[in-house]
């Protein structure tokens, strides 16, 4: 990834958070946070990474909005970056706070299947033997 690039996704990030944030006026919408952005080498493409705070039913309805007004999150980029050309606009849903979760359950499970049986070996007696 070029410099410019990255400074182009970091500019895209805080910009687009702040209009969802101040200017994207929908209460459907609900609390979305913009946790990446990828720019194509060209630029002509921005992967907006999103996750949402809620049920997939809220954040399918937040998508679709995110969608419907991506014409105008783009106008108002064009007006505050300066730049030559505004990349089109994907929106995706960023699940990974989803899979930490579940990664997290997991290990969870097994570290509460594990505990009998560790606990029965610390709770033997030492002998002045092994000692």
């Amino acid at each position: 990834m070029t410099l410019k690039q990255e400074r182009m996704d970091q500019i895209l990030l805080r910009e687009i958070s702040r209009i969802l944030q101040f200017e994207l006026k929908n209460p459907k919408l609900g609390f979305v946070t913009v946790t990446d952005v990828q720019c194509t080498r060209d630029m002509s493409q921005a992967k907006v990474y999103v996750s949402f705070l809620g049920k997939q039913e809220r954040n399918d309805a937040g998508m679709k909005i995110l969608r419907q007004s991506k014409g105008f999150i783009k106008s108002i980029l064009a007006k505050n970056v300066k730049a030559y050309k505004i990349p089109d606009l994907i929106f995706v849903q960023d699940k990974t706070l989803e899979k930490s979760r579940r990664i997290e359950n997991i290990l969870d499970d097994i570290s509460r299947t594990r505990k009998p049986e560790d606990e029965a070996e610390t709770d033997a007696p030492v002998s002045e033997n092994e000692e």
